[in-house]
């Protein structure tokens, strides 16, 4: 069902990196619901980060091209946003990378797939922070929401170097939670397993498997981590440097 649009973020100009896609996309429909204007931030889903465009609420939604591997072009995005708007509220950071490779084998853990999941999920998105940073600051009241998982504490995951990078991106959310107050707030929110096609090889019945073994016994969705993403911007005025976990329970 969609929910009614409101002007809760009217005036508002939301980054949501990868945003064509999964949590990054249910968050950008939620924000443009919610009265933001919405930039879809995409690397290879060209076309289909202009269709989500297009379908998003309200008006002057854009798609922009980024890769975290390349600061340049980190660099290019954000300057087209200070150019197209003039300002940006809220940075949301959902793109990531993730292999599955068993924890116990180590040779397969390759030094190639530890330094692309390392980068895509814990350099590039301090990359992204620190481009966007001087406009978050001179909007007030400024939020960053980093998208990490409940891998980072509970060391299970699609492997060793996921379970590290989110590890990673945690304590960035710490640091800089405590270095960029009071201009600015950072937060994490930690999804438990979500449905989407991020994990090569996890279908949805599997994620329902391991939902049975929640205390809820209910799968997350892309949209209950879209709206715990909301909630950090909206409600959580008081908190910065810390993470939400929403996983039904999967942690305790």
């Amino acid at each position: 069902m969609v929910e009614p649009a409101t002007s809760a973020l009217a005036g508002k100009v939301a980054f949501i990196t990868g945003g064509s896609n999964g949590i990054g996309a249910a968050t950008a429909r939620v924000f443009a619901n919610k009265g933001a204007k919405v930039v879809v931030g995409y690397h290879r889903g060209a076309e289909r980060a202009e269709r989500l465009v297009g379908e998003l609420a309200g008006t002057e939604h854009r798609a922009v091209k980024m890769a975290l591997e390349d600061t340049a072009s980190i660099q290019r995005a954000a300057a087209t946003i200070r150019e197209v708007y003039g300002r940006a509220d809220i940075l949301v950071n959902s793109a990531g990378f993730t292999r599955m490779v068993p924890a116990a084998d180590l040779d397969a853990m390759t030094d190639e797939i530890m330094d692309a999941v390392l980068l895509a999920n814990v350099r590039g998105t301090f990359a992204v922070i620190r481009a966007m940073a001087p406009l978050l600051r001179e909007s007030g009241g400024g939020v960053v929401v980093n998208v990490s998982s409940i891998a980072a504490f509970t060391s299970v995951g699609s492997s060793v170097a996921y379970c590290a990078a989110k590890a990673a991106l945690d304590s960035l959310t710490a640091t800089l939670g405590r270095a960029l107050g009071p201009q600015l707030r950072v937060l994490s929110v930690s999804p438990g397993p979500v449905p989407t096609d991020f994990v090569p090889g996890r279908d949805r019945t599997a994620v329902e498997n391991l939902a049975q073994k929640t205390p809820l016994k209910t799968v997350v969705e892309a949209d209950d981590i879209a709206a715990a993403v909301l909630a950090c911007v909206t409600h959580l005025r008081k908190a910065t440097g810390t993470k939400i976990v929403v996983d039904g329970g999967m942690s305790l």
